[in-house]
């Protein structure tokens, strides 16, 4: 086990929502873009529902800040706010596969406000066309509960998600008093032996420590790519959780959500077999609230 010291502050900012701010969450109504963003976009129709051989469009990644029937509005880390249109031929793809094709149930069920996206574009007349949009599965859970929970109207949606991330965000609140690292093979989410040992030394220390709390983040290296690598690093924080309440006995309510970070934080160099290494892994920290600690 080793105390954490210059890296505590990245480590506890890896479960809060990927969600913009609050004021980035004012959810238009599904048929009323701004004005301005009408005027970004001057196009007549609806774009063909076959976009293979138009050209190219930029990249857009941000998340979504406003919707229309046929249309979405991506708002960059920049601030810049970019309009695209939506084709039947459009591919929504998450971490965890396909959501649909069907265009409208897209724009009710899936392309939700306040979601993060990366969208590949293509040019058609004067604007852009999504040709595929990006998202990740947990993203759309956490949109969908907020929207499914807030039916009456956009304004409770905005404040809903407000409280949400007021209470994720108490994750600040906490001294990570130790961590574990257990390593994988390649591709791999199964336990060694030692793996499973030290899970439940981990375990056993922090049953010695008033009011601790257990944290964990899976990784990969980065070997294949993202949305590979996100279900790899999901299953692999989903293993230890498993081990750690099965095996262990450590208890379900004394555990942060468990999240899955792909090849985000890497301990050593993507270019060596060693950093490989060292980057499959999954984190067990040991949390305990900052009011509480030494109680």
């Amino acid at each position: 086990m080793r105390v954490i010291s210059k890296r505590s502050g990245a480590l506890l900012m890896i479960a809060m929502l990927t969600m913009p701010a609050s004021g980035s969450l004012s959810a238009q109504q599904p048929d009323q873009l701004p004005d301005q963003s009408r005027a970004d976009i001057t196009v007549n129709g609806l774009p063909p529902a076959e976009l293979s051989g138009m050209p190219e469009g930029p990249d857009i990644e941000g998340y979504i800040s406003a919707r229309g029937d046929e249309k979405i509005q991506v708002t960059s880390a920049d601030g810049t706010r970019t309009v695209i249109l939506i084709s039947e031929g459009t591919e929504i793809r998450a971490s965890k596969g396909l959501f649909g094709l069907n265009r409208s149930k897209l724009a009710a069920d899936s392309l939700l406000n306040g979601l993060p996206v990366n969208v590949k574009t293509v040019q058609w007349r004067s604007g852009l066309v999504a040709n595929q949009i990006k998202l990740r599965s947990s993203d759309l859970k956490t949109a969908t509960m907020i929207r499914t929970g807030t039916a009456q109207g956009f304004d409770e949606q905005s404040a809903a998600t407000e409280a949400l991330r007021s209470r994720v965000s108490d994750i600040d609140q906490y001294n990570v008093k130790g961590t574990t690292n257990v390593h994988f093979d390649t591709g791999k989410a199964k336990l060694s032996a030692r793996g499973k040992a030290d899970l439940c030394a981990t375990a056993d220390a922090a049953d010695a420590m008033n009011n601790a709390l257990i944290l964990v983040v899976g990784y990969t290296d980065s070997t294949g790519d993202y949305e590979y690598n996100q279900q790899l690093s999901e299953k692999r924080a989903s293993r230890v959780v498993n081990h750690l309440q099965q095996a262990c006995g450590w208890k379900p309510y004394r555990m942060l959500t468990p999240t899955g970070m792909s090849e985000a934080d890497p301990l050593g160099s993507n270019d060596t077999a060693s950093g490989k290494a060292q980057n499959r892994r999954v984190e067990v920290n040991i949390l305990v609230s900052k009011g509480l600690d030494g109680l």
